[in-house]
Protein backbone atom coordinates (compact mmCIF):
# COMPACT_ATOMS: atom_id res chain seq x y z
CA UNK A 1 0.00 0.00 0.00
CA UNK A 2 0.98 3.61 -0.43
CA UNK A 3 1.21 5.51 3.07
CA UNK A 4 1.57 8.97 3.90
CA UNK A 5 3.71 9.25 7.66
CA UNK A 6 3.88 12.84 9.12
CA UNK A 7 6.28 13.37 11.77
CA UNK A 8 8.75 10.92 9.50
CA UNK A 9 11.68 12.59 11.24
CA UNK A 10 10.28 12.10 14.63
CA UNK A 11 11.01 9.66 16.96
CA UNK A 12 8.31 7.29 16.34
CA UNK A 13 7.09 8.15 12.80
CA UNK A 14 11.15 7.17 11.88
CA UNK A 15 10.74 3.68 13.59
CA UNK A 16 7.01 3.34 11.72
CA UNK A 17 8.26 4.23 8.38
CA UNK A 18 11.51 2.21 8.79
CA UNK A 19 8.65 -1.23 9.69
CA UNK A 20 6.67 -0.12 6.81
CA UNK A 21 9.41 0.13 3.81
CA UNK A 22 10.42 -3.56 5.47
CA UNK A 23 7.12 -4.91 4.63
CA UNK A 24 7.45 -3.31 1.19
CA UNK A 25 5.12 -0.82 1.56
CA UNK A 26 5.50 2.92 -0.19
CA UNK A 27 5.97 5.63 2.65
CA UNK A 28 5.91 9.12 1.41
CA UNK A 29 7.13 10.78 5.35
CA UNK A 30 6.87 14.46 6.13
CA UNK A 31 8.38 16.81 8.78
CA UNK A 32 8.84 20.75 9.12
CA UNK A 33 11.98 19.70 11.21
CA UNK A 34 11.90 22.49 13.64
CA UNK A 35 14.22 22.90 16.14
CA UNK A 36 11.99 22.11 19.28
CA UNK A 37 15.18 19.67 19.53
CA UNK A 38 18.55 19.17 17.75
CA UNK A 39 17.63 19.18 14.39
CA UNK A 40 20.57 17.09 13.72
CA UNK A 41 19.49 13.99 15.15
CA UNK A 42 16.07 14.28 13.14
CA UNK A 43 17.97 14.63 10.11
CA UNK A 44 20.33 11.73 10.90
CA UNK A 45 17.22 9.61 11.89
CA UNK A 46 16.46 10.31 7.94
CA UNK A 47 19.86 9.45 6.62
CA UNK A 48 18.69 6.21 7.90
CA UNK A 49 16.12 5.85 6.03
CA UNK A 50 17.75 6.76 2.98
CA UNK A 51 18.33 2.92 2.47
CA UNK A 52 14.89 2.97 1.20
CA UNK A 53 15.21 5.62 -1.43
CA UNK A 54 15.03 5.17 -5.22
CA UNK A 55 18.41 6.45 -5.22
CA UNK A 56 19.95 3.45 -3.22
CA UNK A 57 20.51 0.81 -5.80
CA UNK A 58 20.50 -2.13 -2.81
CA UNK A 59 16.59 -1.72 -1.87
CA UNK A 60 14.37 -4.01 -2.22
CA UNK A 61 12.28 -3.31 -0.05
CA UNK A 62 9.32 -0.51 -0.28
CA UNK A 63 10.62 2.82 -1.24
CA UNK A 64 10.83 5.94 0.95
CA UNK A 65 10.61 9.82 0.42
CA UNK A 66 10.92 12.39 2.06
CA UNK A 67 9.36 15.93 1.65
CA UNK A 68 9.85 18.48 3.75
CA UNK A 69 6.01 20.08 4.75
CA UNK A 70 4.56 21.72 7.67
CA UNK A 71 1.27 20.77 8.41
CA UNK A 72 -0.25 24.01 8.82
CA UNK A 73 0.79 24.62 5.18
CA UNK A 74 -2.59 24.05 4.11
CA UNK A 75 -2.36 24.15 0.01
CA UNK A 76 0.65 22.32 0.33
CA UNK A 77 -0.71 19.71 2.71
CA UNK A 78 -4.20 19.59 0.29
CA UNK A 79 -1.58 19.46 -2.94
CA UNK A 80 0.18 16.54 -1.45
CA UNK A 81 -3.40 14.18 -1.15
CA UNK A 82 -4.39 15.25 -4.16
CA UNK A 83 -1.24 14.13 -6.14
CA UNK A 84 0.29 10.97 -4.47
CA UNK A 85 -3.50 9.39 -3.83
CA UNK A 86 -2.64 7.25 -0.33
CA UNK A 87 -4.60 4.35 0.47
CA UNK A 88 -3.60 4.56 4.49
CA UNK A 89 -2.60 7.90 6.38
CA UNK A 90 -0.47 7.34 10.02
CA UNK A 91 -0.58 10.85 11.67
CA UNK A 92 2.19 11.20 14.24
CA UNK A 93 3.56 14.67 13.83
CA UNK A 94 2.33 16.62 16.70
CA UNK A 95 4.47 19.50 19.19
CA UNK A 96 5.18 17.20 21.94
CA UNK A 97 5.95 17.72 25.77
CA UNK A 98 4.10 18.68 28.60
CA UNK A 99 5.95 21.50 30.14
CA UNK A 100 6.73 23.36 26.88
CA UNK A 101 2.89 23.39 26.07
CA UNK A 102 2.83 25.88 29.59
CA UNK A 103 5.16 27.92 27.90
CA UNK A 104 4.65 28.08 24.56
CA UNK A 105 0.74 27.59 24.46
CA UNK A 106 0.74 28.94 20.74
CA UNK A 107 2.45 25.98 18.95
CA UNK A 108 0.50 23.41 20.12
CA UNK A 109 -2.57 25.09 18.45
CA UNK A 110 -0.75 25.79 15.12
CA UNK A 111 0.68 21.85 15.34
CA UNK A 112 -1.92 20.04 16.80
CA UNK A 113 -5.44 21.87 16.05
CA UNK A 114 -4.83 23.63 12.37
CA UNK A 115 -2.54 20.58 11.55
CA UNK A 116 -5.05 18.05 12.42
CA UNK A 117 -7.42 19.43 11.06
CA UNK A 118 -5.61 19.63 7.23
CA UNK A 119 -5.02 16.22 7.81
CA UNK A 120 -8.60 15.44 8.13
CA UNK A 121 -9.78 17.39 5.09
CA UNK A 122 -6.85 15.83 2.98
CA UNK A 123 -8.37 12.59 4.21
CA UNK A 124 -11.88 13.46 3.62
CA UNK A 125 -11.10 14.78 -0.01
CA UNK A 126 -9.05 12.14 -1.14
CA UNK A 127 -10.97 8.51 -0.02
CA UNK A 128 -8.27 7.67 2.58
CA UNK A 129 -9.27 4.21 3.66
CA UNK A 130 -7.68 4.71 7.19
CA UNK A 131 -6.13 7.24 9.12
CA UNK A 132 -4.26 6.67 12.27
CA UNK A 133 -3.31 9.31 14.33
CA UNK A 134 -1.63 9.60 17.92
CA UNK A 135 -3.40 10.39 20.58
CA UNK A 136 -1.48 10.08 24.25
CA UNK A 137 -2.41 8.59 27.87
CA UNK A 138 -2.07 12.57 29.12
CA UNK A 139 -5.72 12.55 27.84
CA UNK A 140 -6.80 10.49 31.23
CA UNK A 141 -5.55 13.79 33.83
CA UNK A 142 -6.69 13.73 37.04
CA UNK A 143 -8.27 9.74 36.76
CA UNK A 144 -7.22 8.10 39.72
CA UNK A 145 -8.48 4.64 38.70
CA UNK A 146 -6.23 2.10 37.62
CA UNK A 147 -5.82 0.45 35.12
CA UNK A 148 -6.47 3.74 32.24
CA UNK A 149 -9.13 2.67 30.29
CA UNK A 150 -10.80 3.88 27.17
CA UNK A 151 -14.20 4.15 28.69
CA UNK A 152 -12.62 6.39 31.46
CA UNK A 153 -13.96 9.84 31.19
CA UNK A 154 -11.11 12.07 29.73
CA UNK A 155 -12.93 15.87 30.17
CA UNK A 156 -9.83 16.75 32.55
CA UNK A 157 -6.94 16.91 31.45
CA UNK A 158 -3.80 18.90 33.25
CA UNK A 159 -1.89 20.28 30.38
CA UNK A 160 -2.57 21.98 27.46
CA UNK A 161 -0.95 19.03 25.42
CA UNK A 162 -3.57 16.48 26.86
CA UNK A 163 -6.54 18.61 26.04
CA UNK A 164 -5.08 19.40 22.39
CA UNK A 165 -5.10 15.94 21.96
CA UNK A 166 -8.38 15.30 23.09
CA UNK A 167 -9.20 17.71 20.87
CA UNK A 168 -7.52 15.44 18.07
CA UNK A 169 -10.01 12.58 19.10
CA UNK A 170 -13.60 15.09 18.93
CA UNK A 171 -12.20 16.56 15.90
CA UNK A 172 -11.78 12.59 14.38
CA UNK A 173 -15.04 11.70 15.34
CA UNK A 174 -16.91 14.32 13.47
CA UNK A 175 -14.99 13.44 10.60
CA UNK A 176 -15.79 10.15 10.53
CA UNK A 177 -19.61 10.61 11.27
CA UNK A 178 -19.99 13.34 8.70
CA UNK A 179 -18.09 12.12 5.39
CA UNK A 180 -17.00 8.38 6.44
CA UNK A 181 -13.38 8.84 7.51
CA UNK A 182 -12.75 5.76 8.93
CA UNK A 183 -10.03 6.96 11.96
CA UNK A 184 -8.41 5.03 14.83
CA UNK A 185 -6.59 7.23 17.66
CA UNK A 186 -3.77 5.50 19.81
CA UNK A 187 -3.42 6.50 23.48
CA UNK A 188 0.17 6.18 23.42
CA UNK A 189 1.74 5.39 26.63
CA UNK A 190 5.33 6.86 27.57
CA UNK A 191 7.39 5.58 24.67
CA UNK A 192 11.23 4.78 24.81
CA UNK A 193 13.83 3.42 22.91
CA UNK A 194 16.68 3.66 20.23
CA UNK A 195 16.83 7.33 18.60
CA UNK A 196 13.87 8.74 21.52
CA UNK A 197 13.71 12.30 22.17
CA UNK A 198 16.39 14.08 24.38
CA UNK A 199 13.44 15.91 26.01
CA UNK A 200 12.51 12.98 27.18
CA UNK A 201 12.90 11.06 30.83
CA UNK A 202 15.13 7.82 29.43
CA UNK A 203 17.32 10.56 27.65
CA UNK A 204 17.76 13.03 29.89
CA UNK A 205 18.73 10.33 32.55
CA UNK A 206 20.93 8.78 30.52
CA UNK A 207 22.63 11.47 29.57
CA UNK A 208 22.96 13.58 32.65
CA UNK A 209 24.59 9.63 34.40
CA UNK A 210 26.98 9.32 31.68
CA UNK A 211 28.17 13.49 32.18
CA UNK A 212 28.38 13.01 35.87
CA UNK A 213 25.36 15.63 36.23
CA UNK A 214 22.71 15.62 39.18
CA UNK A 215 19.27 14.13 37.79
CA UNK A 216 15.73 15.28 38.82
CA UNK A 217 13.12 12.84 40.23
CA UNK A 218 10.23 14.82 40.35
CA UNK A 219 7.45 13.68 43.57
CA UNK A 220 10.32 12.42 45.35
CA UNK A 221 10.48 9.34 43.11
CA UNK A 222 6.58 8.32 43.76
CA UNK A 223 5.52 8.29 40.50
CA UNK A 224 4.94 5.73 37.98
CA UNK A 225 4.83 5.44 34.45
CA UNK A 226 3.72 2.75 31.84
CA UNK A 227 7.19 2.80 29.97
CA UNK A 228 6.57 1.47 26.78
CA UNK A 229 9.37 0.14 24.18
CA UNK A 230 8.63 1.66 20.60
CA UNK A 231 9.40 -1.88 18.81
CA UNK A 232 5.95 -2.58 20.93
CA UNK A 233 4.68 0.93 19.79
CA UNK A 234 5.39 0.00 15.93
CA UNK A 235 3.81 -3.48 16.17
CA UNK A 236 0.49 -2.04 17.51
CA UNK A 237 0.49 0.82 14.59
CA UNK A 238 0.87 -1.39 11.98
CA UNK A 239 -0.87 -4.09 13.22
CA UNK A 240 -4.09 -1.73 13.91
CA UNK A 241 -3.42 -0.39 10.23
CA UNK A 242 -5.21 -3.21 9.26
CA UNK A 243 -8.13 -3.44 11.72
CA UNK A 244 -10.23 -0.44 9.86
CA UNK A 245 -13.39 0.60 12.02
CA UNK A 246 -16.67 0.59 10.36
CA UNK A 247 -20.38 1.74 10.77
CA UNK A 248 -22.27 0.59 13.61
CA UNK A 249 -25.95 1.12 13.37
CA UNK A 250 -26.45 -0.83 16.81
CA UNK A 251 -23.99 1.68 18.20
CA UNK A 252 -26.03 3.99 20.91
CA UNK A 253 -24.37 6.80 23.06
CA UNK A 254 -25.84 6.00 26.11
CA UNK A 255 -25.24 2.35 26.30
CA UNK A 256 -21.68 1.95 23.74
CA UNK A 257 -17.90 2.38 24.72
CA UNK A 258 -16.88 5.63 24.32
CA UNK A 259 -13.64 4.49 21.97
CA UNK A 260 -15.97 3.40 19.46
CA UNK A 261 -19.15 4.88 18.22
CA UNK A 262 -22.24 4.20 15.53
CA UNK A 263 -19.24 6.42 13.09
CA UNK A 264 -16.09 4.43 11.69
CA UNK A 265 -14.31 5.51 14.76
CA UNK A 266 -11.92 4.14 17.14
CA UNK A 267 -9.71 4.54 20.09
CA UNK A 268 -6.86 2.40 21.67
CA UNK A 269 -4.59 2.20 24.69
CA UNK A 270 -0.94 1.09 23.77
CA UNK A 271 0.69 0.68 26.38
CA UNK A 272 3.12 -1.81 28.21
CA UNK A 273 0.19 -3.05 30.53
CA UNK A 274 2.51 -2.98 33.52
CA UNK A 275 3.67 0.21 35.22
CA UNK A 276 6.98 0.95 37.15
CA UNK A 277 8.04 2.76 39.53
CA UNK A 278 10.66 5.88 38.75
CA UNK A 279 12.94 4.78 40.51
CA UNK A 280 12.90 1.33 39.34
CA UNK A 281 13.29 2.59 35.77
CA UNK A 282 16.48 4.83 37.06
CA UNK A 283 17.73 1.72 38.41
CA UNK A 284 17.96 -0.23 35.28
CA UNK A 285 19.46 2.85 33.42
CA UNK A 286 22.40 3.06 36.49
CA UNK A 287 22.93 -0.93 36.40
CA UNK A 288 23.13 -1.03 32.52
CA UNK A 289 25.51 2.25 32.48
CA UNK A 290 27.50 0.96 35.29
CA UNK A 291 26.71 4.22 37.52
CA UNK A 292 24.81 5.23 40.26
CA UNK A 293 22.97 8.33 39.20
CA UNK A 294 23.65 11.42 41.65
CA UNK A 295 19.51 12.61 42.31
CA UNK A 296 17.46 15.61 43.30
CA UNK A 297 14.59 14.52 44.92
CA UNK A 298 11.82 17.56 44.29
CA UNK A 299 7.87 17.99 44.24
CA UNK A 300 5.55 17.27 41.15
CA UNK A 301 6.08 19.43 38.32
CA UNK A 302 3.22 21.31 36.67
CA UNK A 303 1.17 19.46 34.36
CA UNK A 304 2.73 15.98 35.42
CA UNK A 305 0.55 13.09 37.07
CA UNK A 306 0.99 10.43 39.58
CA UNK A 307 0.72 7.16 37.55
CA UNK A 308 -0.09 5.91 34.07
CA UNK A 309 -1.19 2.48 33.40
CA UNK A 310 -2.51 0.76 30.48
CA UNK A 311 -5.72 -1.29 30.09
CA UNK A 312 -5.17 -3.18 26.49
CA UNK A 313 -7.25 -5.67 26.29
CA UNK A 314 -9.13 -3.57 23.64
CA UNK A 315 -6.05 -3.54 21.14
CA UNK A 316 -5.20 -7.61 21.42
CA UNK A 317 -8.75 -8.65 20.87
CA UNK A 318 -8.72 -6.17 17.41
CA UNK A 319 -5.44 -6.43 16.66
CA UNK A 320 -3.45 -9.12 18.73
CA UNK A 321 -1.48 -6.54 20.10
CA UNK A 322 0.60 -7.71 23.14
CA UNK A 323 3.44 -5.84 24.63
CA UNK A 324 6.81 -7.91 24.44
CA UNK A 325 10.04 -5.79 25.39
CA UNK A 326 10.54 -5.79 29.11
CA UNK A 327 12.46 -2.44 31.06
CA UNK A 328 15.47 -4.09 31.56
CA UNK A 329 15.41 -5.51 27.68
CA UNK A 330 14.28 -2.13 26.22
CA UNK A 331 16.79 -0.17 28.55
CA UNK A 332 19.41 -1.96 27.43
CA UNK A 333 18.26 -1.12 23.57
CA UNK A 334 18.34 2.35 24.49
CA UNK A 335 21.73 2.59 26.20
CA UNK A 336 23.28 0.58 23.48
CA UNK A 337 21.90 2.98 20.84
CA UNK A 338 22.89 6.05 22.54
CA UNK A 339 26.63 5.60 23.60
CA UNK A 340 27.11 4.30 20.27
CA UNK A 341 25.48 7.41 18.48
CA UNK A 342 26.68 9.30 20.75
CA UNK A 343 30.65 8.11 21.22
CA UNK A 344 30.28 8.06 24.67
Amino acid sequence: MKYLVTGAAGFIGFHVTKRLCEQGHDVVGIDNLNDYYDVNLKLARLAELDKFTDNNAENINGNFRFIKLDLTEREGISALFTNEKFDRVIHLAAQAGVRYSIENPMAYADSNLIGHLAILEGCRNNNIKHLIYASSSSVYGLNNKTPFSTSDSVDHPVSLYAATKKSNELMAHSYSHLYDVPTTGLRFFTVYGSWGRPDMAPYIFTKKILDGDTIDINNNGDMWRDFTHVDDIVEGIVRIADVVPKRDSKWKVESGSAASSSAPYSIYNIGHGSPINLMGFVKAIEDELGIEATKNFREMQAGDVYQTYAEVNDLFDAAGYKSQVTVEKGVAEFVKWYREFYKK
